[in-house]
Order: structure tokens, then sequence, then C-alpha cells
């Protein structure tokens, strides 16, 4: 690219943000490993070499660790976990030693050929966490080459000065071992939004666009780009008018961002009066700090299965009790409700049970079903929920409930439980509210039966649109699929709200629609009570309910079901919100 035209490139954003500066293009530096032949009597001195090279490799990737830990948390660090493995993984280093010896050949390239064919291996089976292993096995395998063959760290990691990375691919240590004040924009060829160079850009609040195919031919070191991490776009060699642009952009999400922080006290209200209870999600027991810092009333999803991961062992009752207590007093007096776990899909997890392979775990033994089949360690659970209950404010519900047998199966667990405690004296409280999740169809269409037994709906519409649309989320491929304005998941969300009010119970959103301010109207006209969101999107959701009233919302799911496409009813939907609060959109 010659000419100084504007040029747009349209990529994934996976790290809000907006940066402008001259680029520095990565060209991978590692020289081709050649292969040369070895004395038998220097094998001893190969593997003495090959040795020291993974120590090295270890001790930088423990060095990353450390420092990943200190500057943005022990969460981020721990993908570093993955790449500590590899160094240490037996068969792999057995494999290398052997191939040394029968072919004498030199170490660098014996382990370039067995690492790089376990990373094939691992990059062809359809399965997302599969995929990200074998980018760590290529991220080790480089670093381990490197320091065999005695070079420097990469160039770009030093480099002085502000500047926008575009590279094919950053692995977690190039985005790990980058200066935070130089690198003000990350643009990739390759990656997702859940690939680990995105989690830790997000971390490091660096803006970033991935999945740009092949940017890295299109553009050259020292060329200008914008780059705008919310909407996945790079613009090279921006016009005056696109900066200009940009800035006011800027200024008036600044603006917007200030004012959210000014409603952490205020309440989710509608401009008639309409109060609607407005939740966190969270997943440890340390996301609880944002619960009340962006002025959420309590949790409307504590997900309980991430106490069971990255851990040989299962948390004892005794763990689990002091776990939830804390939690509770902490939201206290507004609501925390719990989740029993929902292991099994792409939540799995060690020592839970002998939970061998499944051809469709996200149809599988997950959640209700493998918990009332290994009830020992529902009722460790129960227990501990039921006596950390005695705070006063703890709600728990069931996870993927189909239908009424298997509803009643769970509600006779609790209940044997909380006679067992009563009856050794263990304090409970007098009543503990009992909810179920509605994510499955069955469980929508049954949702009269259903709404008699509870009292109250959530609905996890993530799980709800995957199985009624017949679409995996994390799938690429058919991402364009995935629509929360489709008109099946309208009549789905209406017959569930519908029979909860019906029956006088509450219903809820725990997904993912919960967080969509262009979505919010929709959710109020159709009768939902409770909206549960990340913490950190709670102070947009507030300002969408507090700017529209419900007849406006009523009137726009009567006019939505008379329409017949997603993106028809999702057009309705950003008129209403854009009239009401365009500036949350931008």
């Amino acid at each position: 690219m010659s000419d100084n035209a504007e040029i747009r490139f349209e990529g994934i954003g996976v790290s809000p943000g907006i940066a402008f500066a001259g680029i520095y293009v990565v060209r991978d530096d590692l020289d081709e490993v050649a292969r040369y032949h070895i004395a038998p009597s220097r094998i001893a001195d190969e593997i003495g070499r090959f040795e020291a090279g993974l120590i090295q490799t270890r001790m930088q990737i423990l060095e990353m660790q450390e420092r990943i830990a200190e500057s943005i948390g022990a969460k981020d660090a721990a993908i570093f976990d993955a790449h500590l493995l590899v160094v240490e993984d037996r068969t792999l280093i057995d494999e290398v030693l052997r191939k040394l010896k029968t072919d004498l050949c030199n170490v660098e390239w014996a382990f370039q050929e067995v690492a790089t064919r376990y990373a094939e291996t691992l990059s062809k089976i359809d399965d997302p966490y599969l995929r990200e292993r074998a980018l760590d096995i290529q991220d080790v395998t480089k670093r381990v080459i490197r320091n065999l063959q005695g070079k420097a760290p990469k160039a770009f990691l030093s480099l002085s000065g502000p500047h926008i990375l575009v590279a094919h691919n950053l692995t977690p240590s190039d985005t790990a071992s980058m200066s935070r004040e130089n690198v003000l924009g990350i643009a990739t060829d390759l990656g997702s939004r859940t690939s680990h160079a995105a989690i830790l850009a997000r971390s490091l609040t660096i803006p970033a666009v991935l999945g740009l195919h092949d940017i890295t031919a299109k553009v050259d070191t020292g060329q200008h780009l914008l780059l705008d991490g919310n909407d996945g776009l790079l613009i090279v060699n921006p016009a005056p008018q696109t900066l200009a642009c940009y800035r006011e952009l800027e200024s008036r999400r600044a603006k917007v961002t200030a004012q959210l922080k000014e409603l952490r006290e205020t309440t989710s209200t509608t401009r008639d009066g309409c109060h609607i209870v407005l939740s966190a999600n969270i997943e440890l027991p340390e996301d609880v700090d944002a619960v009340a810092a962006n002025g959420a009333e309590g949790i409307g999803l504590y997900r309980t299965e991430f106490l069971y991961l990255n851990r040989k062992t299962l948390p004892a009752e005794e763990e689990q009790y002091e776990t939830y207590r804390s939690v509770a007093e902490q939201v206290r007096p507004n609501p925390l409700i719990i989740r029993t776990f929902d292991l099994g899909g792409d939540k799995l997890a060690e020592g839970v049970a002998d939970v061998t392979d499944e051809l469709n775990p996200f149809l599988g033994w997950r959640a209700i079903r493998f918990c009332l089949e290994n009830q020992d360690i529902f009722k460790t659970q129960l227990r501990a929920i039921l006596r950390a209950s005695a705070v006063g404010n703890i709600k728990v519900m069931f996870p993927m409930i189909s239908g009424l047998d298997e509803l009643r199966r769970a509600i006779a667990v609790l209940e044997e439980c909380k006679q067992q405690l009563r009856n050794s004296r263990a304090e409970v409280a007098e009543r503990v509210e009992v909810g179920a999740m509605i994510e499955i169809p069955s469980a929508a269409i049954c949702a009269s039966a259903l709404a008699r037994e509870v009292d109250f709906f959530s609905i996890g519409t993530n799980d709800l649109i995957q199985y009624a649309l017949a679409v995996d989320r994390v799938n690429e491929k058919i991402a364009y699929l995935y629509e929360p304005t489709h008109p099946a998941i309208l009549r789905l969300l209406k017959m569930v709200a519908d029979a909860a009010h019906a029956s006088r119970i509450w219903v809820g959103v725990c997904g993912e629609m919960a967080g969509d301010v262009a979505l919010v109207p929709l959710l109020l006209g159709l009768g939902m009570d409770e909206l549960s969101a990340a913490a950190t999107l709670v102070p947009r959701v507030k300002r969408a309910v507090q700017s529209v009233a419900i007849p406006e919302c009523r009137e726009l799911v009567e006019d939505a079901l008379k329409l017949n496409t997603a993106s028809e009813i999702l057009g309705r939907c950003l008129q209403l919100a854009d009239n009401r609060y365009g500036d949350l959109l931008g």
C-alpha cells in the first residue's frame, strides 16, 4: 500500500477503545530450523543443551506469570499454567529424546518435529479449548527453539515509542511481555473473542481488533493507523474528517462514562415509575466487590461451578458454606441467587466424577442431570447453601431444567437436605425461595406447569437461543445464525413471562440479552421483572431502564410480534433505543 488514501478493514473488536499511531508490522524473525547430523558421542551434549533450554524457558514463563499476577491479577496469570505443562510434559520430552537418539539429529530440529506434530493434531480437533492448547504448544515451541538458538527476545517486544502492533498472531507470551505504555493497540490476522490474546488485551486495557485475515500482508511498518476496538475497525491513513469524527466520538463516550458513574446510587425505575430489579452476575467470590461498585441490587446469578474448576478435589461442605455465607453477607440485604453447579458441556472439573467423553456434551450429562445422578455431590452443595441461608437473603435455582419430573426431583432432594439439617439443629432460613432456570425450549413450552412449583424463573438466554435455533454459539462458521431477536425466541420469552405472571411469580433474565441495552425495552415490554448482567454493564442497563416507559415497551413487543425476521425486530428495538438513549449505542 503506497498511496495515502484512507482504507478500512473489518475484524473482531475484542478489547474496547480507540488508538491512533504509527504501526509496527511483526515479521517472524525465527530462522528456519536446519537439520544436521550429530555423532553418537554428541548425544549427551545435545540432551544437556535441551535440558538447559527447557529450564531457561520455564524460568521465562514463571517470570512472565509473576509479572502478570502483580499487574492485572492471578486469574489472568493462570493462562500460563498450560505453558508450564508443555515444558514439563514427560511424554513430549521422552519422544524428543527418542528421536534424538534414533535419528542422530540436532535437538532443536527433533523438538520442533515432535512439538509441531502434537500441535497439528490438537488444532484439527473440533473443540475451541483444545485448539487453544495447540496455540500454547506453538508458543512454547518457538520460545524453546529461540533459547536453543541463543536468540535474544523478539525485537518487537523491546520497541520504544508509542505504536500499534500488527501481527499474524500474538501468543499469550507476546501479549503479556509487551509494554503497556508503548503498545497503544493490537491488530492480528488470527484470533477470536475467546483467544488468550483477547483476554489479556482486555485485562491490560489495550484496544484490540483480531481476526483480520491477512492484514499483515496489506500494511507496512510506519503507516498511520486508527484502531477502533469497539467496532472491530482498522482505518489506514485516516482522513482528517475521520480523525475529527473519532475525536468527537471519544469525547461523547467519555461524557457517557462520567454520567453512568453518577447513576450508582439511583434506582432502576422506568419513566412511569415501574421498578425493575437490576442484579449482577458473578463467577468468583472476589467478583462481589464490583456488584455494589456498579450499583446493582444484589446478585442474580452466582455461577458456583467455578468453585470446582482447576482443582483436583471437590470443595468440602464447610468450604462451600463459608464461601456462600461470605458473599451473602457482603450483598445483604440485597438477594444472592445461587445456581447449583452447572458442570458438563464446556465446564469440566477434575475430581467431580468419572465424566467420560461425550459426542455432544452440550446436550449430554450436565447440570441438573449430573447432580441428580450424583446426589452425594449435590447434597453437599445444597447443605452448604441451606446453612448459609441463615444470613437471610439467599435464594437457590436449578439449571437446565427440562420438565416437571426433573424439577420435582431436585426440589425433593433440597427438602431432604433441609430436614436433615433441622434434625441436627443446624440453623437454616425459615423459607428459602427456589427458582428454575429456563434455558431449554421444553421448559419454556411447559413453563405454566413449572411455574406452579417454584418461586421464580430466571431465563438463561444464552442456552435458550442456542438450543432453540440449533446454533453452537462458539462456532464462528454459524455465529451469524445466533439471533436473540429471532421471532421464535421472542415467542418463547413471552410464553415464559406470561406463565410466570399467571402463577404470580417473578421472572428475570440472566443471559447476555439482559446486558444488551438495545434489547432492554423489548425485555421490559415482555414483562421481565428482573435483569441480571455482568457487573460492568449494570450502569448502562440502569440508564436504559430509566429512559423508557412500560407502555412504549409493550407497544414495541406488539409491533415485534407482527414482524417475521430477526433483523426487522432488531431494527424496531434499535429505533426505540436510539430515540431514548442513542448515546449508549455509539
